[in-house]
């Protein structure tokens, strides 16, 4: 039986987008387990509180501001990480940006930003973190997707090209560092309950309940629930012969297909 609440001791993540919902929740279960957390994102003061409820667990919290669309930044931040904690054992990529969208109504800087963040963000943060995680021959990295990245769904076509991307790059790379004893993997989280998600991708009452009435499991998600599959996902004991994979964490949602309010108007 693994002690959940010492399963992370004595290491250190690296968290994007840990200023709110999944990725915080994931900050605040990595830092329960007693690993040490670096939340990464562009906005200073959401990452302060993430690390403020990091620290009650009584572990090191950093925080980091920066784009994840620039890549020199990245490494820098990422090789900060490491100087100043003395290591990086796991990285989640689960810095994102998306809203829903007919295609033919896309801008070609809609697009871009998207795939910046999306696709070669992760790209960004996941190069920089193996060069060490390799160096050290272990090291667990944890892409956050989304189901229609396979299946697609009408108003996604950035999101899921992009997550698509990362779900192609997140098996390539297990193939490819498998050997050298880096792990990553995917996890896809369902409708969940978090700032802003509402307003985005179900805004009205009508939007909230067709969503909720695809989910064959009936409730929406929290942050805290799809942190405690990552946890398993990160702990190289439990999920040591994991790579490559993705785990949906959406109530059975992908088997019907159906994720938000068909923003194609009809057309």
């Amino acid at each position: 039986m693994i002690d959940q609440t010492t399963e992370f001791r004595g290491k250190v993540a690296l968290v994007t987008g840990g200023g709110s919902g999944i990725g915080r929740g994931i900050a605040e279960r990595y830092a329960a387990g007693g690993g040490d957390v670096v939340v990464l994102g562009r906005r200073v003061e959401p990452l302060e509180e993430t690390a403020r409820i990091v620290e009650k667990y009584g572990v090191r919290a950093g925080v980091v501001s920066c784009d994840i669309r620039d890549a020199a930044a990245v490494t820098e931040a990422v090789d900060g990480v490491v100087r100043d904690f003395g290591r990086l054992d796991s990285l989640v990529n689960n810095a994102a940006g998306n809203f829903v969208v007919p295609a033919e109504d896309l801008s070609p800087n809609g697009w871009k930003a998207v795939i910046d963040i999306v696709l070669n963000g992760t790209f960004f943060a996941t190069r920089a973190a193996a060069q060490h995680m390799l160096a050290a021959g272990s090291g667990s990295i944890l892409n956050v997707i989304a189901s229609y990245a396979w299946h697609g769904h009408p108003g996604t076509v950035h999101s899921a090209a992009a997550k698509g991307g990362v779900l192609a790059m997140t098996r390539t790379l297990a193939s490819e560092w498998g050997p050298r004893g880096v792990r990553i993997n995917c996890i896809s989280p369902g409708p969940t309950e978090t700032e802003g998600a509402g307003a985005a991708l179900w805004p009205t009452e009508e939007d909230r309940q067709r969503v909720l009435g695809s989910v064959p499991a009936g409730r929406f998600t929290t942050p805290a629930e799809v942190a405690e599959s990552a946890a398993f996902l990160l702990d190289d004991r439990r999920a040591s012969y994991v790579t490559g994979d993705v785990l949906s964490v959406d109530g059975g949602q992908w088997l019907g297909k159906v994720v938000y309010a068909d923003s194609s108007g009809g057309r």
